[in-house]
């Protein structure tokens, strides 16, 4: 935990684009959370006035349902990052049991885990998704949504793992570990996963934006439950009522902003993780702190 705050104090201090992107995702957090607080449901049209734009008294304007996209929009936020937190979080369980098991055991276990891996890899996975979608239509929401992407979101990130592990399993405290009698599992998960972890957070981080750009995707296409708000059912629903054909631009507006910003974030605190852990980003700033003391 020590060790987390500080190399979040780094970053902080050290990388204005992580500052960015950190004061972004907290206000992004901010205001998907402030959706408790709404004084709207989102079940419900014309609770407002229709097509009013952006003011003081409607902030992001309304829409032709009769709904504040302010209070919309932090339904749509809150939904989207808890779905791409669920996708990611299911992978990472499943990414880390194969890469480290693959790793550390090798042989036929390595064979075989990774013929699978491989396999997972290559599969098309957005005909897949809409081939499903048209499946289970009725059935779903954003949990099984979630548990589908994850099925098919592991496999970079366990191949990311394994070699790690490989390398790992060759250290000396490793053999210090097999001979005083510890286990697989323990080795495995009490030495080897804390070296993993930089790994499992920056890829987690880069999971989340392929399983919400995928979501936004297969929304936008009517192909998911485009009663639950999210960034992309918003958009299709401005889709469906023409929004820009009727002048109505903001609904349009509101969730695109919202998305670009959100990607926007995420994408700099991956740039900025990967280059914090970055063996040779970390000897420059030895390098360049022993420079400034001398």
């Amino acid at each position: 935990m020590r060790s987390f705050f500080g190399t979040l104090k780094d970053l902080l201090t050290r990388d204005g684009r992580f500052r960015f992107a950190f004061v972004a995702l907290a206000a992004l957090i901010g205001f998907g959370l402030a959706s408790y607080w709404s004084p709207h449901s989102p079940r419900f049209s014309f609770v407002v006035p229709p097509n009013m734009r952006p003011s003081l008294d409607f902030w992001f304007g309304t829409n032709s349902r009769g709904q504040d996209l302010f209070w919309m929009m932090t339904f749509a936020t809150r939904n989207s990052l808890a779905f791409g937190l669920m996708t990611a979080a299911l992978s990472r369980v499943i990414s880390i049991f194969v890469g480290l098991t693959s790793g550390y055991r090798g042989g036929l276990y390595d064979r075989v885990l990774m013929a699978i891996n491989d396999s997972f890899i290559v599969l098309p996975v957005l005909p897949i998704l809409i081939l499903l979608n048209f499946i289970l239509r009725g059935q779903m929401n954003l949990f099984t949504l979630a548990l589908t992407m994850a099925f098919f979101g592991w496999a970079f990130d366990a191949r990311l793992m394994r070699s790690q592990v490989l390398s790992l399993k060759e250290r000396e405290f490793t053999n210090n570990a097999i001979f005083s009698g510890m286990k697989m599992y323990k080795i495995t998960f009490k030495e080897h996963l804390p070296f993993v972890m930089p790994i499992v957070f920056s890829t987690w981080i880069n999971n989340m934006m392929w399983a919400m750009g995928m979501e936004v995707t297969l929304s936008v296409l009517g192909l998911s439950n485009i009663n639950i708000p999210t960034i992309g059912t918003t958009i299709y629903w401005a889709n469906q009522h023409q929004a820009l054909i009727s002048g109505v631009w903001w609904w349009l507006g509101a969730p695109v902003g919202i998305s670009l910003l959100l990607f926007l974030s995420m994408y700099l605190t991956i740039i900025s993780l990967n280059q914090h852990l970055d063996p040779r980003t970390r000897l420059q700033r030895i390098r360049e702190a022993g420079s400034d003391g001398s």
